[in-house]
């Protein structure tokens, strides 16, 4: 094999070797990525560790493939660059921060000998635990600090790297299964960590391209990610969504909140509201006849300043036309705030665009946009005034690192479920600062409970709940609290653990795995069983979760 070099030849490495093991470390990880994505806690069709972490690997490796310099720290630079504006997920930002310090520790260092591996591997464990905010045992910071302690006991005995790289990689296996051991939730579900698992399948690569082993077959066989089987849902509108109005209005006095919302909901439905600074917006959807209604009523308790009408029917009409070649997003201008929202499904960026957004971002579970992909939708727009909604804890890392990438003020809301976006948006209004507009939509996030309907891939018990491959699942703010045996059961059990008698409106978000009729059925019986309570659905378009649920 061209450029392997063995333990007989124990050369310091160069810039052009060091590529070759990185690629090897890539092909390796990529041949697992099915392995690792099938190590999530919770059993939702949606792991994407392995992915976020070979697209993140992809990117550094594009950086520096056609590098001509046989500079290892020149190369471990540019690598790290590379590695950061690919970053998907929280497991590849670890895996940026981990690049970065390795750069940094060989730093001006032209060949990478025993002493220089291990320098970079203890600065890549402090860069990527520093990077953190609060630190976890049991993770990829754990893996990467029992490998770097591996290397700086291996360096006392030999100066050559190889033999350094195995040591470091019989640590990172024991490493690895060890996570659960620190960590209770991998041990309750019966996996180890997988970005830690991830960091080791990297630098496992290495060394099998070294001892000539195969890159390309699995040591483990793991089944595919089961799918479910149901016809695509297609878009319907409801009944009495013929016209979508946004009014934003000044009341004269106080709002009667309760009385205002029985008043809509004889108008329309997709009713939705957001104040901020004495300014209200209303959402809603009505029929054809009852249009101009909803602003007409308005008037009547106050002052209107800005009206939106859409022709919903019109598009409906089209239905040639891709779903999302209709959404509008807001324009804006100098001086104005900015919203950049993350969004899983097409009805999501619909709802989002409806409510002020000036840019989104495709993402969610299993397709975590980069940190140059956030970067790139608001750096070109016409404000310095931006704010980023993640709506995904697994997004929330790379929207923090294009933030900090930016000369722009950016702030991110630490929106870590849809539900959360959308309250957010709520409290955008014209003439707002950016610190009130940023303090509303952080008290407005704690006041809404978000909920996941979706099927179990695999058997587990979580939480002292006992889940069969195949059940519903329902997670409410991101905890497992019930698995049922159909879908109108998941609903519930949730609506119960959220404890929705306390709250005002439930909104059901549909997603593709199930189809309109289906989800009308439940949300039919939800109004039976909760008459005191708002039930609207809305089409998301997410992909794995047959609903998500907002309640307010």
């Amino acid at each position: 094999m061209n450029g392997t070099q063995t333990k007989q030849d124990p050369q310091p490495i160069d810039g052009d070797f060091f590529k070759e093991l990185l690629k090897a470390g890539l092909s390796w990880l990529r041949t697992n990525q099915e392995i690792i994505n099938a190590l999530n806690v919770f059993p939702v069709p949606d792991g994407d560790t392995g992915t976020n972490m070979v697209l993140t690997l992809q990117s550094a490796y594009d950086e520096i493939e056609t590098s001509p310099s046989r500079d290892v720290g020149e190369i471990t630079r540019d690598l790290a660059q590379g590695a950061l504006m690919g970053a998907r997920g929280n497991s590849g930002v670890i895996l940026s921060q981990i690049w970065r310090g390795f750069a940094s520790g060989l730093d001006g260092v032209p060949t990478l000998d025993g002493a220089h591996l291990a320098q970079a591997l203890a600065e890549a464990r402090d860069t990527a635990y520093k990077g953190v905010v609060r630190p976890v045992e049991g993770t990829i910071l754990t893996v990467s600090k029992d490998m770097a302690a591996a290397a700086e006991a291996a360096v006392e005995k030999t100066q050559d790297p190889l033999e350094i790289l195995e040591a470091v990689v019989e640590e990172g296996r024991e490493s690895v299964e060890r996570t659960p051991e620190l960590l209770d939730v991998l041990k309750e579900a019966g996996v180890v960590d997988a970005g830690g698992k991830g960091l080791l399948y990297i630098f496992e690569g290495m060394l099998r391209y070294i001892n000539q082993e195969p890159l390309d077959v699995t040591l483990v066989s793991v089944k595919p990610l089961s799918t479910i089987g149901v016809d695509e849902a297609q878009f319907a509108m409801e009944p009495g969504q013929d016209y979508e109005v946004v009014v934003d209005f000044h009341p004269e006095g106080s709002l009667d909140l309760e009385n205002f919302y029985q008043d809509l909901e004889e108008m329309g439905t997709s009713i939705q509201m957001g104040e901020g600074e004495g300014m209200y917006r209303m959402h809603i959807h009505v029929p054809t006849e009852k249009r101009y209604t909803p602003i007409d009523y308005i008037m009547t308790l106050g002052t209107v300043s800005q009206v939106h009408i859409e022709n919903l029917m019109e598009q409906m009409e089209q239905p040639q036309k891709d779903e999302s070649s209709e959404i509008k997003l807001a324009t804006i201008e100098p001086g104005e705030i900015a919203t950049v929202t993350i969004s899983p499904g097409v009805g999501f960026t619909r709802i989002f665009a409806s409510l002020g957004t000036a840019a989104v971002v495709e993402g969610g579970q299993t397709m975590n946009p980069s940190t140059q992909e956030i970067l790139n939708a608001f750096e070109n727009l016409p404000t310095d005034k931006i704010i980023i909604l993640p709506n995904n804890k697994n997004i929330l890392m790379a929207a923090r690192s294009a933030a900090e990438m930016s000369v722009k003020d950016v702030r991110v809301i630490p929106t870590r479920t849809i539900p959360q976006g959308i309250a957010a948006m709520l409290c955008l209004m014209p003439g707002q600062e950016h610190d009130d507009v940023e303090k509303k939509m952080l008290t407005m996030i704690t006041e809404v409970e978000s909920g996941e309907i979706t099927t179990a891939v695999r058997d587990v018990e979580i939480d002292g709940i006992d889940v069969k491959k195949g059940e519903i699942i329902s997670l409410h703010n991101g905890q497992l609290v019930a698995a049922a045996e159909t879908l109108h059961e998941g609903c519930f059990e949730f609506l119960k653990a959220a404890q929705t008698q306390d709250y005002e409106l439930i909104t059901l978000f549909y997603g593709d795995n199930i189809t309109k009729p289906e989800a009308d059925k439940i949300a039919d019986d939800i109004r039976k069983a909760y008459p005191d309570q708002i039930v609207e659905m809305q089409h998301g378009g997410q992909p794995h979760y047959q609903f998500i649920i907002s309640i307010e």
